[in-house]
Parts: structure tokens; sequence; C-alpha cells
């Protein structure tokens, strides 16, 4: 998803003046990591969405190898992680950026109101569907609105974010999302999730149709990320939610995770030099998840690969440095101040 939408927006980016050369030193390099360093975030998106979602992220945080999350503001379950967060302080969280609601029976709205925002809203008051779909409906300035009323959310239940990213790629689609996406990062001096280095993963999961000059563009925004004092990622995995689970494997958790651990050090050997975050969908699946998705095994899937001590096994046979959004933004701080 979040390959596509990059695409389209390298292809309506042409505006851009695009004069960055590649850069000899990663931005892990830039932050300090020895030369040559292969650094990680291990990334668990959608916490908030459910009870399971939460459960998911926890444990793969406490238990597993995940060093970081995101939360889904709009979600019903946000009170839950926050306070669990509360309990248990030092968990890398940023706001999963929403402004789709996917599933059919199980939804939520824009925090700033209908009234405020009714570009971003369907037929039942809730977010729509698709990231079509709020491109096709809503403004800059609403898109601009309601990410803010996210911050200001978490913000006012004593939870400050480590980082910003977007939940389904939205805030990827249009140059003017992406622009909101980076000023209200800026402003605020939180990190925002963005592949501006040597994007090698990113350029091989998007296919032919990326060329070194569109993604100059992508470098482009991440000089500015970087000129204004946050740090900024090198590269981007992102294919996880595409791998095919089988039937046989589904309701089997010895196979799930065989086949997911398999996947995630297959992944973990294709990384380079640089900082690169991987992301995932944890999910300690109930016998309620199926009512809200069907995408409860690759989920699950996602959760006991990230509890396999295989996959702690390969991450140190690589000699991957794994960090979070925090200790990346406090390095970049440092350097300021130096």
């Amino acid at each position: 998803m979040i390959q596509r939408l990059l695409a389209l927006l390298f292809t309506s980016m042409a505006w851009m003046a695009v004069t960055a050369q590649y850069a000899d030193s990663t931005y892990a390099e830039k932050l300090g990591y020895p030369k040559g360093s292969k650094v990680l975030i291990i990334h668990v998106d959608d916490v908030g969405m459910s009870f399971d979602s939460n459960e998911g992220a926890i444990n793969a945080i406490t238990k597993g190898v995940a060093t970081s999350c995101s939360v889904m503001m709009p979600c019903p379950w946000v009170p839950a992680f926050v306070q669990y967060m509360k309990e248990h302080p030092g968990i890398d969280a940023g706001l999963h950026l929403t402004l789709t609601s996917e599933w059919n029976g199980y939804r939520w709205g824009p925090l700033s109101g209908k009234n405020t925002t009714p570009g971003l809203v369907d037929k039942e008051g809730a977010l729509w569907h698709s990231v079509k779909e709020v491109v096709d409906h809503a403004s800059g300035d609403e898109v601009e609105k309601e990410i803010r009323a996210q911050l200001e959310r978490a913000r006012t239940m004593g939870f400050e974010p480590t980082h910003f990213d977007t939940h389904m790629g939205t805030l990827f689609a249009t140059p003017e999302f992406i622009d909101k996406y980076v000023k209200l990062g800026i402003e605020n001096k939180i990190p925002v999730m963005l592949p501006a280095g040597h994007a090698t993963l990113i350029k091989a999961d998007m296919g032919s149709g990326v060329t070194e000059a569109l993604v100059q563009q992508l470098r482009m925004i991440g000089k500015t990320l970087w000129a204004a004092g946050l740090p900024v990622l090198d590269d981007l995995h992102n294919t996880s939610y595409g791998w095919p689970i089988s039937k046989e494997m589904a309701n089997d958790d010895k196979k799930l995770q065989q086949y997911k651990t398999r996947k995630y050090i297959e992944g973990v050997h294709s990384l380079k030099p640089g900082l690169t975050m991987m992301i995932m969908h944890c999910t300690a699946t109930t016998e309620v998840f199926p009512h809200i998705s069907d995408s409860g095994p690759l989920r699950r899937g996602d959760m006991l690969a990230m509890m396999d001590p295989a996959l702690k096994k390969a991450l140190q046979d690589e000699g991957i440095i794994l960090t979070t959004w925090r200790e990346v933004k406090e390095r970049r701080q440092k350097l300021l101040n130096h």
C-alpha cells in the first residue's frame, strides 16, 4: 500500500526541483552509528484499534524483539493502551495518523468532527474505507485539521508521541497531504516516518516504475526534515502485510510462526546499511477478531514471529543494531547541541 502511494506521490511531484546527489553516508552514520551499520526499528502498527491489537503489540515488545509501535487515536481501545504506557513508561509509541476506517462492521470517525471536516466522512459518519476515497473527497486543510486533532487528543491524555507515521499510507497519497504530514512533524519537533536515504527496499518493492530521479524527490523531503533537526530513515521494509497465509497454516500457530519467522529472517538478510524501519501488525487474536477483519492469521503470525527465538538469533547473527524512534531523536538532538 505505502509503496503504491509513494509511486503516485512521485509521479505527481514534478514541480519539485531536484538537485540532491546520492549521499555518501547513511542517516544512521550521520546519527553517530558506526559506518556500515544496519540499524533497525521493528515497528508494530495499529495499536489501539482493538483489544487484540493492544495485546499483540505488548507481547511483541515485552516478550519479543519489536522496539516500537504507533497508536490509532480515533479508535476505541486507545485509552487502555495509553493507561498501559503510563504504567510501563519507556515504550516507544508514536501516532499512526488515521484517515481511513477500512472494516465494514467495526468503524471510527474523525476526531475533528464531521461538521468540521465533512470531506473526511462517508454516509455512516465514519472515515472513508479507502485511500482513494479520502483523496477524492477530502481537502488538504481537512486532513491537517484531523491529524492535528489526533495529536491534540494524545497530548490531552498525557501521551507525547515519539514519532508520526501514516495508516494505510494515506498521507503519502498526494503532495498536499505529505506537505501537511511533514509540516506537523517539523512544527512539533516530532520525527516523521519517511524513507529518504538510499531507499533500496522501497525501490525493489515498487518495481521498475521507480527511477533514481523519483527517489531523489523523496530525498529532498528528507533533507528538509534533517535540516529541521529531525532524524530521517534511510529505508522502509513494508512487505509483510502482503505475505500470503495458506488455509493450512491459518489455524496452526506452529506452522504460522515458522512461516512468518522465515519471512522476517529473509527481510533481515535483505537490509542494507542505514536506518530502516520494518513494519508489522502484531495481534493476539481472540474469537472476536474475525468479526472485525479476516486479516487475523497474518497479524497473529507477526506477533508469533516477534516472539520466536530464531528471529532474535538471526538479528544477532546479522549484527543488526536495534533502536527506537526515541533514541534516534535523542541522537539527532545531541548533534544539534554540539
